[in-house]
């Protein structure tokens, strides 16, 4: 079959399924995905086995680090998944939940209720975790799931996707509401992203380039965000060692995800007194620095920053730095080169920490934190399906309850129009 039959095949049974998880009860939902964490500990020896054989191929594929990091599967992230799906199993069911619901003059009952979307597609890249944290949302919110992983984590996406079959079939729901895709042939992006009727929202996490790919090809509709260009800002009234912290934690915690932090931005008044010392913390962890003339006429050995690098993403130990004559030029520069994930500021001052959360356009804003807690499990969500930085039906990091939609509920006593 093409890829096209092969995504309608999978799509019909997925649509079957979606079917019965719509009718389930929550508890029933609840007991699926507690079933479900059983079994990925349960498997955790074939899944590191299966871990191995991709990271085995990641020189062959090139990879960074960074990259590879991101794609093992040690004994604490597999318990971690497991984890993540018990957290999204205690949550509140979105599902049936009534978002607003009032009588009008004439007597009749009108009702906004949640309900689940249907079959939802992802396609994502590097992170096996995906697959379950992906699975278990789509489960919380009586979706059906259809996954497409990428080349480098074929293995261990289609192991942790047996166990999570495993787990429905032992809760005696359909092994169909968890589909990952056995090929990683690049004509299934666009079949998935052009099944009309069959496939109702597609989410890419990746690259900027898998997600520019899937937008441009997408008749469905698509949440997504292209990259993650996030910036602190250190203001004249921050405490300058929680600054230090913050901006260490931000950049080296885990450099290759879209919440680490790309570039720094420091009052030129606090400039002299900040960045010296913060350039040696940063060296320690083997960060190199590209700076603009002020920055690097106070740390010499930075490198220069090119006009690029204020649009760059790294997904690497590298920081460009940038000093800004006040609060006012860092808001200015983060709205004309961020990517409206994730920007922090660091501020003893409330007034200018109001003022930078207003005028930030970004889906998440912090203050006096690390970029790095930009994420669905630190939200409380258990997990993340991805993080949104469109501004219709969802922003930010995604939880079980943006895989819902709505639908009115109308009730009457023989209405009729007049």
């Amino acid at each position: 079959m093409d890829a096209n039959e092969i995504v309608k095949e999978i799509a019909l049974q997925a649509r079957q399924a979606a079917g019965v998880l719509a009718a389930s009860r929550g508890a029933a939902r609840d007991a699926a995905l507690q079933c479900c964490a059983n079994a990925i500990r349960a498997a955790k020896e074939p899944l590191q086995a299966e871990n191995e054989k991709d990271l085995a191929r990641s020189s062959e594929l090139g990879l960074t680090d960074a990259m590879v990091d991101r794609l093992r599967l040690t004994d604490a992230r597999i318990d971690a998944m497991a984890t993540g799906l018990e957290d999204i199993a205690a949550q509140t069911d979105p599902v049936g939940q009534t978002i607003a619901g009032y009588n009008r003059p004439n007597g009749l009952r009108i009702e906004k209720r949640r309900c689940p979307i249907g079959v939802v597609g992802i396609v994502y890249e590097s992170r096996p975790n995906v697959t379950a944290d992906a699975a278990g949302l789509c489960l919380k919110s009586a979706n059906a799931c259809i996954l497409r992983g990428g080349k480098e984590a074929i293995h261990s996406n289609l192991a942790i996707a047996a166990a999570l079959r495993k787990g429905l079939a032992a809760a005696n729901l359909p092994e169909a509401c968890v589909t990952v895709l056995e090929s990683t042939d690049r004509a299934l992006v666009p079949a998935m992203a052009t099944a009309e009727g069959l496939i109702d929202l597609i989410i890419p996490r990746g690259g900027e380039g898998l997600i520019r790919a899937v937008t441009e090809a997408a008749t469905i509709p698509v949440i997504k965000h292209y990259n993650g260009i996030c910036h602190v800002y250190v203001h004249n009234d921050a405490d300058l060692k929680m600054a230090e912290v913050i901006v260490v934690n931000a950049k080296c915690q885990r450099p290759g995800v879209c919440n680490a932090a790309e570039t720094l931005l420091v009052d030129e008044s606090i400039a002299k007194a900040f960045l010296p010392d913060l350039a040696r913390k940063l060296r320690l962890n083997k960060v190199e620095l590209r700076g603009c003339e002020t920055s690097r006429a106070l740390v010499p050995d930075m490198k220069p920053a090119t006009e690029d690098d204020w649009r760059e993403e790294y997904l690497d130990l590298i920081l460009a730095v940038r000093v800004v004559e006040n609060l006012e030029a860092a808001i200015e520069h983060i709205n004309t080169y961020g990517s409206k994930h994730t920007d922090a500021i660091v501020t003893d001052n409330v007034v200018a920490a109001e003022r930078f959360t207003t005028a930030v356009d970004s889906a998440s804003v912090m203050v006096n934190a690390s970029t790095r807690f930009s994420d669905g499990a630190q939200y409380g969500l258990g997990a993340e399906i991805g993080i949104s930085t469109d501004k219709l039906h969802a922003r930010g990091p995604m939880g079980a309850e943006d895989l819902t939609t709505y639908k009115w509920i109308v009730t009457g006593a023989g209405h009729v129009r007049e």
